[in-house]
Order: structure tokens, then C-alpha cells, then sequence
């Protein structure tokens, strides 16, 4: 009898093509399918071997001259806040995120192009329309919530805590459950609201989120040494960066 998929799956590589990250350098990544019935068993295994999910993919790099791309995730029950951290944390409790299936509506892909355009105009997502944005966030055979951030209505004390949210949107983060934490897939937020860090919010949330559920990591996808744009994952600290030896902490600054 054949084996389903799930259970051999097959991988597979791409062409190179210009780094995202780094300059000088070109990136390849293997990937394979989750789907099937053992579509999250396979997400949970592959993550702990640093890849990452997109829609029904599973990727991680495997370029020809570099190896810079390290997966990242932070140790929940260890975390540190730091004063900046903290304020950040303070601050954010004006909002509330509620989850959601991984249903895509008008109103996120409106803020999602709001946040392309302003943070990401020349990226490889820059040109998606209202068809890719919903494939990406309901094309997933894994346990997957979408998280809605909306001014807290302070006028609404009988409602539970996550459903005290009023207002337009203005924060969205897609997020993998696994066995052993939360895996930040893709988050986007107001661009306009400068005055508020809210990338760094929503990862707050999602270690304050992972705490609540007994889960041990968040996991952050892949910082690179050099990189600008991968700069503010060093902030979250403790964590465990993956190498040839297995999930290792990093050094602190």
C-alpha cells in the first residue's frame, strides 16, 4: 500500500535568485507541501528544523555560499523585559487582538496594501492582490489563528476581555499554534500610527500569549547577521538560535 504524503514527504529545491537579505548574495530554499491529515505533525517537526510556513508550503534555505539565515525563538517563561519593552508593553494596553479563524476579509487586505506600500513598496509582495492575500492567509491544512488588534472600548466592561476590541482595524498577525509554541507566520499593522512600535507589540502579545497557554517558545522565523531589516530580533531576549548542534542560546548583547 502506498504511504500518504505526509508520511514521505517530497522536497524539492528552487533556482537561485537574488537574497532578500543580503547584497552580495543569491538564495535557494527547499521546500515540500503540508496537506493531508498529518499537514500539522509535519509543520511542528519541520519548524523545529528551522522552516518556515507559507500557505501550504514548508521552506527553509538552502543557498549554495551562505549559511546566515538562523532561525530564532524566545523563551517565554525566561523573557526579560527591558524598560523599553516594558514601556512598549504598557503602552499597547490600549489594544485589544482577538483571534480568528483564518478567514481574509476587505478590511485586513485594505491595511495589509496600507503597510505594503509604506514599509515594503519594492518588495517581492508589494504587487499582491486581494486574491494572493486571501490564499495567504486561508490556504492552511495546520492549526492557524488570525489575530485582529482594535482600539480598546473601555465602555464595554461586560464583554470578555478579547472581545472588548472596537474600532477599524489596525494590526493583524497570522499565527501558527504548535505543540510546543507560536509561530509568527506573517504580521502587518496601521503604518500611519509611527508613534507606536507596533511590530514590537505584537511579539510581546505572542509571548504574553504563549505564557497564558503553557507553550515554552515563540518562534520568530529567521534573523540574519547583517541584515537591517532583521536587527530588532535580537531585542527579545533570551532565545535560542538553531545551528549545527541543535536549538543553542545566543549570546546577549
Amino acid at each position: 500500500m502506498t504511504k500518504p504524503i505526509t508520511d514521505n514527504p517530497q522536497f524539492y529545491l528552487t533556482a537561485p535568485s537574488p537574497c532578500p537579505y543580503l547584497s552580495d548574495q543569491e538564495e535557494r530554499k527547499v521546500f515540500t507541501h503540508l496537506v493531508g491529515e498529518r499537514a500539522t505533525f509535519l509543520n511542528d517537526v519541520l519548524t523545529h528544523g528551522g522552516f518556515r510556513r507559507s500557505q501550504n508550503i514548508a521552506y527553509r534555505p538552502a543557498c549554495d555560499n551562505c549559511r546566515a539565515c538562523t532561525s530564532v525563538r524566545v523563551l517565554v517563561d525566561e523573557f526579560d523585559y527591558t524598560r523599553s519593552l516594558r514601556r512598549t508593553r504598557n503602552a499597547g494596553r490600549i489594544y485589544v487582538g482577538k483571534e480568528e479563524p483564518p478567514t481574509p476579509s476587505t478590511e485586513q487586505y485594505e491595511l495589509f496594501s496600507r503597510y505594503l506600500g509604506a514599509r515594503h513598496g519594492e518588495g517581492g509582495m508589494a504587487d499582491m492582490r486581494l486574491l494572493d492575500y486571501a490564499l495567504m492567509i486561508e490556504d492552511t491544512h495546520v492549526d492557524t489563528v488570525l489575530i485582529e488588534y482594535r482600539r480598546r472600548a473601555d465602555d464595554r466592561p461586560d464583554l470578555p476581555e478579547e472581545e472588548r476590541g472596537d474600532g477599524p482595524l489596525v494590526a493583524a498577525a497570522l499565527t501558527d499554534v504548535l505543540s510546543d509554541g507560536l509561530s509568527m507566520v506573517y504580521s502587518f499593522f496601521e503604518p500611519e500610527m509611527r508613534q507606536f512600535s507596533f511590530g514590537t507589540y505584537l511579539i510581546l502579545d505572542h509571548i504574553e500569549r504563549a505564557r497564558k497557554m503553557g507553550l515554552p517558545y515563540v518562534y520568530l522565523g529567521y534573523w540574519v547577521p547583517g541584515s537591517k531589516k532583521m536587527e530588532y530580533k535580537t531585542r527579545f531576549q533570551p532565545q535560542e538560535r538553531l545551528g549545527p548542534q541543535g536549538w543553542m542560546p545566543a549570546p546577549r548583547d
